[in-house]
């Protein structure tokens, strides 16, 4: 009798959403929480401080839309001309081509018989998608979507931006640079660890990593602050 199917659970698919909002929420946390921290460690006033952590998080949602999906479409553009141009190679010599394929499958551990056979089947069935998976490293799970990776940064960078501003509006004056560290630090962390645990990957290397490099982002940003404010 035949082994039943066991369930598998991937997460390859989510790569191309789960980036753009990782990407997004942890610049939405540290760059307004630097914002707030430089500007608190200047000197200025709650209104002020505030103000600009406003127009970072303004900003920063259309700066990351507008980048995630530039760059996104860029790929996109280039996996289309590279399917476009196996496509035309197919049409004019569709014998090379299964050939071609026959020697990635030589390439990577098939037998040359059984190479061949692989190749005419899937040519047979799917000729593009075959060349498309195996020679170019295209697939549908990790194939380029400019709007989706554009909403998620977006979104997620106003989410992690607008942390750090409604702590800094809640926390007393003379405290606001230790508190929006301090939370912002724990809230990167926390953010770290779960995006590591929704990507199938270690969590504390990766609550590590986001801490460490958040707080060289603070610290050097209110060192900024206090230097240029001082010098105001």
């Amino acid at each position: 009798m035949p082994r039943p199917l066991h369930p598998e659970r991937h997460y390859t698919a989510r790569v191309g959403w789960l980036r753009a909002a990782v990407l997004g929420a942890n610049d939405g946390l540290v760059s307004t929480a630097a914002l707030v921290v430089g500007v608190a460690a200047a000197g200025t006033s709650r209104s002020a401080m505030l103000l600009s952590g406003v127009a970072g998080l303004v900003a920063g949602a259309m700066s990351m839309a507008a980048g995630e999906y530039v760059s996104v479409s860029s790929q996109a553009d280039t996996e289309r001309a590279d399917l476009e141009r196996e496509r035309l190679e197919l049409q004019a010599d569709p014998d090379a081509e299964r050939d071609e394929l026959a020697r990635i499958y030589v390439a990577r551990g098939l037998d040359p018989s059984l190479a061949h056979q692989v190749a005419r089947q899937l040519t047979a069935h799917d000729a593009l998608g075959a060349h498309a998976r195996d020679e170019l490293g295209i697939t549908e799970a990790l194939s380029a979507r400019p709007v989706q990776a554009a909403l998620a940064s977006a979104a997620t960078f106003a989410v992690g931006a607008a942390f750090p501003l409604l702590v800094a509006a809640l926390a007393p004056p003379a405290r606001a640079i230790v508190t929006v560290s301090a939370t912002s630090l724990a809230a990167l962390a926390a953010l770290g660890a779960l995006a590591a645990g929704a990507g199938g990957a270690g969590r504390l290397r990766a609550a590590v990593r986001v801490s460490f490099w958040s707080a060289l982002a603070l610290g050097i940003t209110a060192l900024a602050g206090r230097l240029f404010g001082a010098a105001v």
